[in-house]
């Protein structure tokens, strides 16, 4: 690539961002530094009807969350400034009077209504109505293509609200190339005149898009699927203004979990996991789940997202973001849309999880749960070395750990009818004694005494473990019994065990 390569993320700050845009933003980010070039945040906010307070700064937090830094956006660097395209409005009217003064656009005055009879009409007939080559200079819609130049003027002058289209050509064939999809071919004559400007001095995204990618020198276009049939008006528009157009890479679609149609928000909400990267609440009050807030790691979220669409042609799945950077690669990008799969979500952050300081988790841990306020941080960390493997969140480890603070106040009736026989009482008698015995409390001294004595006396060990377990956690689960042991100190698992021996009687 001779040029520096430039690519742009150019959200709308319309509400939160989906985790669709995210895997936008990463791999736009992924793309420019595998090729030292640079990423750009530009805020596509020309629809003001749907700007939403506050969406753009929910953007640039759910970018850092993710580690997604930008070299270029509102606030940083601005080389190519402004970023947001609400500041740059006064240079698109040049451009839609440039297009107009060489013939490739034209003002278009039909109101609402005509336009609507026009739809009906040919519906009325079986057809579909395309404003085109077909009808734009027959008389029934009013254009400057129809119109005397003083007749245009006068229009204008006396305010009557009018658009800019774009003039598609006819019989022509366009031979498009997508990195990703390869070579397109369309009919021009299928396209219809979209409009690039309005009387109110807002452009719409086609000619807005274009003259920042332009000015803003950007040479890779990496946006979603749902951009492609754009590509052919964009491409056209280039070819208006004389520019060299950028190449252009069209991502699959993130798929709901049956794999049939387009991953929503009432996806997640019916399923239980989260489409943002940051909890968002909406101006109605109205909160919706983020990845942040549901526990899970940024490393894990860019991880899995890096997945949706990509693969690096090996069986490895773990990548940090260095690595996703030196091995990302356009090529291997499938057309194909990507299912989102809930559980492979998890599975990542469980390996990242388990990458985290135990004091690290711990502070996380102590953080959300009152019970923990008095307890000892390096206490915490050594109940969570000896759980989080079986863990998927820090949310996870009460439920997990809870009998390492507190004792059991009842036992699981299941375990109690599989784990309290005939004898249980004179059995747990022992324990006491051999853990009273145990002068040097460690766990390598009580698994010595304790699973000596049950050999030693041909005992099964499941007469001995299940109702040792049962009385240390209230249920047959938890780590290795010994460890609880250890931890929970001698007096308390001698009163523990007198417990459920009072429980038995």
């Amino acid at each position: 690539m001779s040029k520096k390569v430039r690519v742009r993320f150019a959200p709308s700050p319309t509400g939160p961002l989906h985790i669709g845009g995210v895997r936008t933003a990463l791999f736009n980010y992924l793309f420019a530094k595998k090729h030292h070039g640079d990423f750009v945040l530009r805020i596509e906010d020309t629809d003001q009807n749907r700007y939403v307070e506050g969406a753009e700064d929910y953007i640039v937090k759910s970018l850092e969350w993710c580690g997604i830094s930008f070299d270029e956006g509102p606030g940083t660097n601005e080389t190519f400034g402004p970023y947001r395209q609400s500041e740059r409005k006064d240079l698109y009217k040049q451009y839609a009077d440039e297009l107009i003064a060489n013939g490739k656009a034209y003002y278009a005055f039909d109101t609402a209504e005509q336009l609507d009879a026009e739809r009906k009409g040919h519906e009325a007939e079986g057809k579909t109505f395309i404003y085109n080559w077909h009808n734009r200079e027959k008389g029934r819609l009013v254009n400057s293509l129809v119109l005397t130049e003083a007749e245009t003027k006068a229009k204008i002058d006396a305010g009557e609200h009018y658009v800019v289209r774009f003039k598609s050509p006819q019989d022509e064939t366009l031979h498009l190339k997508d990195i990703i999809r390869g070579d397109i071919k369309i009919d021009t004559n299928v396209l219809d005149d979209k409009i690039l400007f309005k009387s109110d001095g807002m452009p719409t995204y086609h000619l807005a898009n274009i003259v920042d990618d332009h000015l803003m020198e950007i040479t890779h276009v990496i946006r979603g699927e749902e951009w492609l049939p754009s590509l052919a008006l964009h491409q056209l528009l280039y070819d208006a203004f004389g520019w060299e157009a950028p190449e252009f890479a069209h991502l699959p679609l993130i798929l709901k979990p049956t794999g049939k149609g387009k991953l929503s928000k009432r996806d997640g909400d019916k399923m239980g996991f989260p489409v943002f990267p940051l909890e968002y609440t909406a101006p109605d009050g109205t909160v919706s789940r983020g990845y942040k807030e549901d526990g899970y790691f940024p490393e894990a979220v860019v991880n899995f997202l890096a997945f949706l669409g990509w693969n690096p042609g090996t069986e490895q799945e773990i990548f940090s973001l260095e690595q996703l950077v030196a091995d990302f690669d356009l090529a291997r990008v499938n057309k194909a849309g990507a299912r989102f799969d809930p559980d492979k979500t998890k599975w990542f952050n469980h390996h990242y999880m388990q990458q985290q300081l135990d004091l690290d988790l711990a502070e996380q841990f102590k953080a959300k749960n009152i019970l923990l306020k008095d307890i000892d941080i390096n206490y915490i960390a050594l109940v969570v070395g000896l759980i989080k493997e079986r863990a998927h969140f820090v949310s996870d480890f009460w439920e997990l750990s809870h009998f390492f603070f507190i004792a059991p106040t009842s036992y699981d009736e299941k375990a109690s009818k599989k784990a309290l026989k005939e004898g249980t009482t004179e059995l747990m008698t022992k324990v006491i004694e051999l853990v009273n015995n145990t002068d040097v409390f460690t766990v390598e001294n009580l698994q010595t005494n304790i699973k000596g004595w049950i050999t030693d006396n041909n005992i099964g060990f499941g007469k001995v473990m299940m109702p040792l377990r049962l009385a240390l956690v209230g249920a047959l689960q938890g780590p290795d019994v010994f460890d609880i042991m250890f931890m929970i100190g001698k007096a308390e698992t001698v009163k523990r065990i007198e417990n459920i021996k009072n429980y038995i009687n």
